[in-house]
This record gives structure tokens, C-alpha cells and sequence, in this order.
């Protein structure tokens, strides 16, 4: 035994090479024993890593949750505010020459422009599909069909009322109008008879609404 050898070395020092070759029947059974038993603990130590580390994204994950849409019944109530500012916009006159008219639809419209502008750097998004855009059942709610328009089967052709989500979660569809299914002709990607704007979700319901809130 050398001087740098504790006398318990000998134990673990089978001199046969990282691969134990060249070790006794027994030394070698210890080794494959103790490299097996090493590889458990090793394999272990990276489960319990990979739990750990799935654990703290879960909680970082249901903090971020709870943090964005604790405002979510608040953002709610603030919808009105905006639904009515912006009838006041559509309502207002444009040709007026009355300085005091003027100013204070200016007023009106700067005050729903900051507010949506509040909205947005708060996570909440306007849903306001442009005319002829598809129609989305997972962001929209079909109020009505308008036949004989020229945007095509399916499309929205006027908002009713914008719709909004918060952080990419739904919390109002937006109320449209879509143009109708032409007579006789097939919807495109389904069946001959299929509403072309109903939601595809195994089919219940084959016309009027569609209503996309939880």
C-alpha cells in the first residue's frame, strides 16, 4: 500500500481500468454492483432536478396567472366606459363649424384613444375584425347573417359591438354580422350543407349564433 492511500482505498481500487478489465470474478462483480448503483443515483438526481425544475415553472407559471388576471373583473366593468365612448365617436358630428362642438368631440376621442392605449399597455386587447375578414369563432359571436353582400361566405361585414381579451384569454367576443352562405353552394372545406361560420367543435348547433364564452 503506498503512502497516499488511506487504508481504505484498497477497498474501491480494483486496478482493472475504468472498465474492469483485468479484475477478479468478485472485484468485478463489486464494480459492475457499484457502476450500476452510480447510475441510479445519477439518473435520480436528474429526476428529482427535472421535478424540481417543473415544479418552479408551475408556480412561476400560476403566479403570472394570478397576477394578470386579477384585474380581469375590473377590465370587465371598464368595457362599458368604452363601449359608450365609442357610440359617442360614431354619434358625433363631423361638419360641425362650432368651435365648442368641435373641441369637445376632440376631447371625447382623445379620452377613448387613451383609454385603449390604458388597455394595451395593460394586456387587454381590442378584438375589432375588419370587413370581409373570416369569421373566428374563438374570438367572435355571429349575431346575424347578411345575405347579398360582397364580402364572401363566412366573412364578417360589421362589428356590433368590439370584442376583448385579456393576455390572449377571451373575455367578450366581438358581436358580428357575417354574409350568408350563398344558396347551393358548397362551404369551403366542409359539407354541402354546412354552416360556413359555425364553429367546427363536433357539431352541435347548425345555425343562428355562435356563441364562443365560456
Amino acid at each position: 500500500m503506498s503512502e497516499d492511500k488511506t487504508p481504505g482505498d484498497e477497498a474501491f481500487d480494483f486496478g482493472g481500468g475504468a472498465d474492469g478489465a483485468g479484475l477478479s470474478e468478485n472485484d468485478a462483480a463489486q464494480y459492475e454492483a457499484l457502476k450500476a448503483e452510480a447510475t441510479g443515483l445519477r439518473e435520480q438526481v436528474l429526476r428529482y432536478a427535472a421535478e424540481m425544475e417543473n415544479t418552479r415553472r408551475r408556480a412561476e407559471r400560476e403566479a403570472n396567472d394570478a397576477r394578470a388576471y386579477a384585474i380581469q373583473k375590473f377590465a370587465r366593468d371598464l368595457l362599458g366606459v368604452a363601449d359608450n365612448l365609442a357610440r359617442a365617436m360614431q354619434a358625433a358630428p363631423r361638419d360641425t363649424e362650432d368651435t365648442a362642438v368641435k373641441n369637445f368631440v376632440l376631447g371625447v376621442e382623445l379620452t377613448e384613444k387613451e383609454l385603449q392605449s390604458a388597455f394595451e399597455r395593460n394586456g387587454l386587447k381590442r378584438i375589432h375584425p375588419d370587413r370581409g375578414e373570416k369569421f373566428d369563432p374563438h374570438k367572435h359571436q355571429a349575431m346575424m347573417e347578411a345575405p347579398g353582400t360582397d364580402v364572401a361566405p363566412g366573412g364578417v361585414v360589421e362589428v356590433m359591438q368590439s370584442g376583448y381579451e385579456l393576455l390572449g384569454r377571451l373575455i367578450r367576443p366581438a358581436m358580428v354580422a357575417v354574409a350568408a352562405k350563398v344558396a347551393g353552394a358548397p362551404a369551403g372545406g366542409g359539407d354541402g350543407g354546412a354552416n360556413p361560420y359555425a364553429a367546427n367543435d363536433g357539431g352541435e348547433g347548425s345555425g343562428g349564433s355562435v356563441d364562443t364564452r365560456a
